[in-house]
C-alpha cells in the first residue's frame, strides 16, 4: 500500500465516503487535516490526528517527515482542485500516493443550479484577492467562487456593483452537502445577506449596465481603462508589440520602463499561467501600475521599483522582454540580451531618434525584425475631419539563437 492517501470528505461526513477512503483513515498511523476535517471523520480515526500549521507550509513539511508510515491527510472535496493535493503533488510522485476525490463545491454548486460546469467560470478567491474576478466580467457569464469567509459575497457584490456589474445576481450557497446547507440569492447592487456561513460559494448570473468596465479578450485595451500620465503605450502599438512578444503559457514578460504598467498587464491577461515583473524608476507610476493591476484582475503582477540594468539584477529569468522605456540609459540593451535564455523574445519600442538610432544599429549587428508604425487618427479640424498622425514607433523584435 502507497504511504500517502488523500482523502476529500464533505460536509456529510464519514457518510459520504467510500469503504476503501473509510478504511485508509481507520488504518492510518496519522491522520492530517483541518480541526473541522477532523471532527467529521473523528469516529474513525484511530491514529494520531495532526491539524494544520500555520504558515501551511509547516504542515506540508510535516506530512512528507512521515514518509515509511501510513499517512493519510483529510482535504475538503476534490483535492486536486484548488486543494491540499495540488500541493502535496509537487513534493511527492504520483505512485506514492492514493486520492479518494469527493464532490468538490463547484460539482455540488453546479448541481444544485443545474448549471453545465463546462460552461462555467470557477475561482478560488479563498485567501486570493476578489480581483481576480475582474477578467471574466461580461454579459451573460456564469461564474462560482469560492470565498474566503462570511464576509466574502458581500466583498464580491460591492466589487460587482462599483464595476457596472450591480444588475448581476448573487447566489450564496452555504455548507453544500452537509446539515446546515442553505442556498439563498440577491441582488449585487442591493446585497443585504448576513450571518453568511464561512464554508461558502458564490454562483453569479453576471449581468452588465451601461459603462461596465468589461475587458474584451482582444489584446490592445481601450487607453481609457488605464490610470496613466500620458507614460502608456497606445492601444494599436499596444496590440503590435504583444503579438511580437508572442506569450505562452506559463512564461515570464520582464517589463522594463513600464509606465502605466499596459503591456505587461495584457501580457498577464492572456493566460492566467502568465506572469510579469513591471520594472519602473518613478514612484508615482510604480503605484499607479499596482493599481492598474489590480483593476484590470492581475493583482500577482510584480512592481520592481528602480532602473534598469541595476534593478534587474537577481530576477527569475524571463522567456520574453519588453523595452518600453530607458531603453537609452547606459547598459539596459546589453543586460536585456544577456538575460534573455535561447529563444528568448525581445521587443523594444522608440519613439525618440536616439532610442531609434540604437535600435537601429542592434539591427545591424544582430538581426531580428524592425518595423515602423504609424498610426492617423482622425480629429477635427475647425468644422470638419481630418487625420491628425501619432508620433511614429520603430520597433525591433529579435530572438536570441
Amino acid at each position: 500500500m502507497r504511504w500517502l492517501s488523500i482523502v476529500g470528505i464533505g460536509e456529510d461526513g464519514i457518510a459520504g465516503l467510500g469503504e476503501a477512503a473509510c478504511k485508509r483513515i481507520a488504518d492510518a498511523d496519522v491522520v492530517f487535516g483541518g480541526a473541522r476535517h477532523l471532527e467529521l471523520a473523528g469516529a474513525i480515526i484511530t491514529g494520531e490526528r495532526r491539524s494544520w500549521d500555520s504558515p501551511f507550509m509547516r504542515s506540508i513539511e510535516a506530512v512528507l517527515s512521515e514518509q515509511g508510515r501510513a499517512v493519510c491527510v483529510l482535504a475538503s472535496g476534490d483535492p486536486f482542485h484548488y486543494g491540499v493535493g495540488a500541493t502535496l503533488s509537487h513534493h511527492v510522485d504520483a505512485a506514492e500516493m492514493d486520492v479518494f476525490p469527493h464532490p468538490s463545491s463547484f460539482s455540488l454548486a453546479a448541481a444544485r443550479l443545474g448549471w453545465p460546469l463546462q460552461d462555467v467560470v470557477c475561482l478560488s478567491l479563498h485567501g486570493r484577492p476578489m480581483e481576480l474576478i475582474r477578467p471574466h466580467l461580461y454579459d451573460g457569464a456564469r461564474i462560482l467562487a469560492l470565498t474566503s469567509d462570511g464576509d466574502g459575497p458581500a466583498g464580491l457584490a460591492k466589487l460587482l456593483d462599483s464595476s457596472g456589474f450591480g444588475r448581476s445576481i448573487i447566489t450564496v450557497l452555504e455548507s453544500l452537502g452537509g446539515p446546515d446547507e442553505q442556498i439563498k440569492g440577491a441582488v449585487a447592487s442591493r446585497f443585504t445577506l448576513d450571518q453568511i456561513n464561512p464554508l461558502n460559494i458564490c454562483a453569479i448570473d453576471v449581468v452588465t449596465v451601461p459603462g461596465a468596465r468589461v475587458l474584451t479578450l482582444a489584446a490592445g485595451l481601450d487607453d481609457a481603462l488605464f490610470e496613466h500620465d500620458g507614460q502608456i503605450t497606445k492601444r494599436e502599438v499596444r496590440a503590435l508589440t504583444l503579438s511580437a512578444l508572442a506569450p505562452r503559457r506559463g512564461e515570464l514578460l520582464w517589463d522594463i520602463g513600464a509606465g502605466s504598467g499596459s503591456v505587461g498587464i495584457e501580457w498577464m491577461l492572456a493566460d492566467v499561467s502568465l506572469r510579469t515583473i513591471a520594472i519602473e524608476a518613478d514612484a508615482e507610476r510604480v503605484a499607479r501600475i499596482g493599481r492598474n493591476a489590480a483593476m484590470f484582475g492581475v493583482p500577482d503582477l510584480r512592481v520592481v521599483h528602480g532602473a534598469a540594468p541595476a534593478a534587474l539584477a537577481d530576477l527569475p529569468q524571463p522567456a520574453a522582454i519588453f523595452v518600453g522605456g530607458g531603453g537609452t540609459e547606459p547598459g539596459v540593451i546589453e543586460a536585456v540580451i544577456a538575460a534573455l535564455p535561447s529563444g528568448g523574445r525581445l521587443v523594444a519600442n522608440a519613439v525618440t531618434t536616439q532610442m531609434e538610432a540604437l535600435l537601429l544599429a542592434r539591427h545591424g549587428e544582430l538581426g531580428g525584425q524592425l518595423t515602423r508604425i504609424a498610426i492617423d487618427r482622425a480629429a477635427p479640424i475647425g468644422g470638419m475631419t481630418g487625420w491628425r498622425p501619432a508620433m511614429p514607433i520603430t520597433q525591433w523584435n529579435w530572438i536570441k539563437p
